[in-house]
């Protein structure tokens, strides 16, 4: 009988520092997908009563690290951390995408500058704040990018392309580390 053992989405490929930027795999506890069905406003007053977080405005998140909510798009948000209480379900689409993404955190005074290389969104401090969060593209890969802290990211891509992700991070980052 074969021997399987349990792997990260990232697997043995971080964690990576290389110049002034490092970045790590992160385990972003449970991961459910938040929808909207009907009565507007409901699901978000279920989410305050049952989790404290309020219901993100668009492009941005709420809460912090074991219990964040990120904007996940027209309607919709991103629950990370704790399990969904039952009582969500009562009030809009609950969905379990906990095995679908892989969750890194790109820190560092060059994590900017590495992600200006990959991602057509300003994310300087000035326009992109601590607890802004957005759905773009890095590379050809859809991901979900926030600041979660002034040189601090969290990024979440589809499992499948965990390895992609860490490869062009990881182009990225020798780029700028050769600039400095």
């Amino acid at each position: 009988m074969a021997n399987l053992k349990s792997r990260t989405p990232c697997g043995d490929l971080l964690p990576l520092e290389i110049g002034s930027a490092r970045l790590e795999e992160t385990d972003p506890g449970h991961l459910t997908v938040l929808s909207e069905l009907g009565r507007e406003g409901a699901l978000a007053a279920a989410l305050s009563q049952a989790h404290g977080l309020d219901w993100p405005r668009p492009g941005r998140a709420t809460g912090k690290e074991g219990n964040r909510c990120l904007w996940f798009g027209h309607r919709e948000v991103l629950l990370a951390g704790p399990a969904p209480d039952a009582a969500l379900s009562e009030k809009g689409a609950v969905t379990d995408v906990t095995d679908g993404w892989a969750s890194v955190i790109l820190s560092g005074p060059g994590a900017e500058d590495v992600l200006a290389r990959l991602i057509p969104v300003d994310l300087r401090r000035p326009a992109f704040k601590m607890g802004h969060s957005a759905r773009s593209l890095l590379q050809h890969m859809p991901v979900s990018i926030t600041r979660i802290g002034a040189d601090r990211f969290l990024l979440l891509a589809f499992r499948s392309m965990a390895t992609t992700l860490v490869h062009d991070l990881k182009q990225a980052m020798e780029v700028v580390a050769t600039r400095a």
